[in-house]
């Protein structure tokens, strides 16, 4: 299974941005996906999830009310739409796939993407 991220990039607080994650597995319907994301010196982090139907999203508290995980599985993609950016959502953002329900901790996923890189200046 192959995950590839794109959109990610350097916009102002307030601003918005939209990632992609790209899914090569032919039953990506089948499964739930996560975004992750790691800041430098710090641990990955939850940031959203969604249900493999698309039905059910999860999110981080840090994030609930600015950020929506939706999917496509006529596409096998799933997005990531980011509003009200701020300083502290500077971070690499990874997309996961888990073969299974949705979780929270990073080690529950099966396999990742490579990262893009989201900056937010001040």
């Amino acid at each position: 299974v192959q995950l590839v991220e794109s959109g990610g990039g350097l916009v102002q607080t307030g601003g918005s941005l939209r990632l992609s994650c790209a899914a090569s597995e032919r039953t990506f319907s089948s499964y739930a996906m996560g975004w992750f994301r790691q800041a430098p010196r710090a641990e990955r982090e939850f940031v959203a999830a969604i249900n493999w139907s698309g039905g059910s999203t999860y999110y981080a508290d840090s994030v609930k009310a600015r950020f929506t995980i939706s999917r496509d599985n006529s596409k096998n993609t799933v997005y990531l739409q980011m509003n009200s950016l701020k300083p502290e959502d500077t971070a690499v953002y990874y997309c996961a796939l888990r073969k299974s329900g949705w979780a929270q901790r990073p080690l529950d996923y099966d396999y990742w993407g490579q990262g893009t890189q989201v900056t937010v200046s001040s």
